[in-house]
């Protein structure tokens, strides 16, 4: 009697100068089929509807022993409950095709493309990347990239106006124009979705700067929310520094009191020095680590810096009002405010404590104004010292509206500084 083919034996088996077909003794029906070039598969010899016929299982090595009797057992149940295999897999075949193609199509699909081929090899592509799977891709990742019209793209972008995101909405606009003429280019669409489509509104140059009670308000609001964004809204408040760099912060970027910042990191392309007040050290001590090789502060994934950036504004304003009601015994409207505006806020506080715009201007890394220019060629002085007194001023200001109100406001001379 045969033995049963196993591993071992199925590798033995030479070829011979035609073409064989050895049969299984443990399946009747299941065959090894040898190649004269060496090459072996399997097969399963049936008959169906009176006629016979076959049906290719796969390939050996890669369909081992076990795997060619289960799916030749399969076939054989198929065949018991009155079916063709042959047919169901072609079946089976072409829609695995059709599926293929149409997450081909998908606009997350190419998406994906974008991202790796142009976005990748932008300074701003990560932002880009990051809006348009935030505001895009939720909507319409999952249709057919043809199937996306103007219309779409014009309620979409009124949908994120009407939201108070008048500046996204443009901003959204433009990324899009570049995704599907990217798209356009490669012969992907005969048109762009976005072409003709105008801003939604005329923006306006913003001036939102929180006033004494806010900036309390916005503290104290830090502090009942979560990680990562209890800290991170402390930090960009006490650095005055870019959304984008704060969440970007590294543990290889922090050393001693300063936070150094490289020229891919920054939005003008220069490197930066931020000396870091005790109060912000004191806030980055209190970041609970996640182990991961990126070593990025603020996390969620321990690979990417923390998104949401929307609602956890949104998070931060309410809690804002429900501290500003309990401090005043009555509702408080606090008027839209953004991340960036904390930036603003930090610049126009510093004003009022006496410290030069120039001194200010570097504190922002701003490669404009007072240190633009000619003065930016030739004037290396990187104002560390004078950074580091503005910083801590500023801080200083912050801890003492949050402890005791405006009074204790900490006063720099220019001659100081």
């Amino acid at each position: 009697m045969a033995r049963a083919f196993t591993t071992k034996s199925v590798e033995a088996v030479k070829p011979e100068q035609n073409r064989r077909e050895l049969p299984d003794p443990a399946l009747a029906g299941l065959y090894l089929v040898v190649q004269p070039s060496g090459a072996k598969s399997w097969a399963l010899r049936y008959r169906f509807a009176g006629r016979p016929k076959k049906l290719t299982l796969g390939k050996w090595p890669i369909m081992g022993v076990a795997d060619a009797r289960a799916a030749a057992s399969e076939a054989i149940e198929t065949l018991e409950h009155g079916n063709d295999p042959s047919a169901a897999k072609k079946l089976a075949k072409a829609a695995r095709i059709e599926a293929q193609l149409s997450e081909r199509d998908k606009v997350k699909t190419f998406l994906e493309q974008y991202t790796k081929r142009h976005l990748s090899k932008l300074r701003s592509g990560g932002e880009v990347k990051r809006r348009l799977e935030t505001e895009f891709l939720p909507y319409y990742g999952d249709h057919d990239i043809h199937d996306v019209t103007k219309r779409d793209i014009l309620e979409l972008l009124e949908k994120i106006a009407d939201s108070g995101r008048t500046t996204t909405a443009n901003r959204m606009r433009l990324y899009l124009s570049g995704f599907f003429n990217w798209c356009l280019e490669r012969d992907s669409i005969t048109i762009s979705p976005v072409q003709g489509v105008k801003p939604v509104a005329k923006e306006k140059s913003r001036d939102r700067v929180l006033n004494d009670d806010e900036i309390r308000w916005f503290w104290k609001a830090c502090k009942r929310a979560e990680y990562p964004w209890r800290q991170a809204g402390q930090t960009l408040l006490l650095t005055g520094q870019r959304l984008n760099e704060v969440l970007g912060m590294t543990d290889d970027e922090l050393h001693g009191d300063a936070w150094h910042l490289s020229a891919q990191r920054t939005k003008n392309g220069r490197e930066h020095m931020v000396p870091l007040s005790q109060a912000a050290r004191d806030v980055l001590s209190n970041v609970e680590r996640i182990d991961s090789p990126s070593r990025l502060l603020f996390t969620t994934t321990g690979r990417t810096p923390v998104s949401g950036h929307f609602k956890a504004r949104n998070r931060l304003s309410r809690f804002m009002a429900e501290i500003a009601e309990e401090e005043t015994g009555e509702a408080v409207e606090i008027s839209h405010w953004t991340f960036h505006d904390l930036r603003r806020t930090a610049a126009t506080s510093m004003a009022r404590l006496g410290i030069p715009v120039r001194v200010t201007e570097a504190v922002l890394n701003h490669a404009s104004g007072t240190g633009g220019g000619i003065v930016a060629v030739y004037q290396r002085h990187d104002f560390a010292d004078e950074k580091r007194q503005a910083l801590e001023a500023w801080a200083g200001f912050v801890l003492a509206l949050v402890e005791s109100g405006a009074d204790n406001m900490v006063q720099i001379g220019r001659e100081q500084l």
